[in-house]
């Protein structure tokens, strides 16, 4: 409890000072398409192949000033996937694809050098699983090492990532491919609340593992934005609820 206040406390106070979401507060909002590949994995959604628009976030976390790299998120969420007006959204940080790296965040400069993961485990039918997103590389990808944002490379050719899943004893297996297709005209902070837990689906919903913390952050990052000075005192029941994006 007193880490989660902590966590609460710290996020708000750094989104108070920002103005702006504590993790994650500049980003570029895209739309793009999801398609389902199909597959043996015990989960129907997995199970059946389909095709689903989304809406992709990719955001610097800590918001560094570029060139200096940071950790990357590239939030997705996948509209009506379990009927209409009930998406599936999935978090991805910039991390390894390795056994223990696929569980860390990575710092990165570039948004297409490498995976992301969820970092921490999905329940995938009958086994957890880390998921990862996988950029495809491009035809000029081995001669440009210096394209630093997503969205300079949407307007050269369109970005596709190979979505997969593992256990620990298990290699990479894809599940599906996300096609980004157009940067939407929003402002730089502007996002969408992205909900891993209450936008899950039946079979396919992430373990309680570090819930606690993750949410107590995200609600103080919340009430950060909207507090006045000196207003950052943790509310009863303020940790321990939903998360939407800090």
């Amino acid at each position: 409890m007193i880490i989660d206040r902590t966590a609460h406390r710290v996020a708000g106070r750094v989104a108070r000072r920002r103005s702006a979401p504590a993790l994650h507060p500049h980003g570029v909002l895209c739309s793009g398409t999801l398609a389902v590949t199909g597959g043996a994995w015990g989960a129907a959604w997995l199970d059946r192949p389909g095709s689903y628009r989304a809406t992709v976030r990719w955001s610097r976390a800590l918001g560094l000033p570029r060139p200096l790299p940071d950790g990357l998120g590239l939030a997705v969420r996948v509209e009506d996937a379990d009927g209409p007006g009930r998406p599936l959204d999935l978090l991805f940080t910039s991390s390894r694809a390795g056994r223990l790296g696929r569980h860390v965040p990575l710092l990165r400069p570039n948004a297409l050098r490498g995976p992301y993961s969820t970092l921490l485990s999905y329940r995938t039918g009958e086994r957890e699983r880390v998921l990862a997103a996988f950029p495809e590389p491009g035809p000029d990808d081995d001669t440009d090492r210096t394209m630093p944002t997503l969205w300079q490379q949407l307007a050269r050719r369109p970005v596709r990532f190979d979505l997969r899943a593992a256990a620990p004893d298990e290699p990479w297996r894809t599940f599906a491919t996300l096609a980004l297709e157009a940067v939407r005209p929003t402002p730089a902070t502007g996002t969408v609340s992205y909900d891993p837990y209450a936008h899950s689906l039946p079979g396919l919903h992430p373990t309680r593992r570090l819930a606690r913390l993750r949410e107590a952050a995200y609600a103080g990052s919340r009430r950060g934005r909207s507090a006045g000075p000196g207003d950052l005192t943790v509310p009863s029941g303020a940790v321990g609820g939903s998360a939407g994006p800090p």
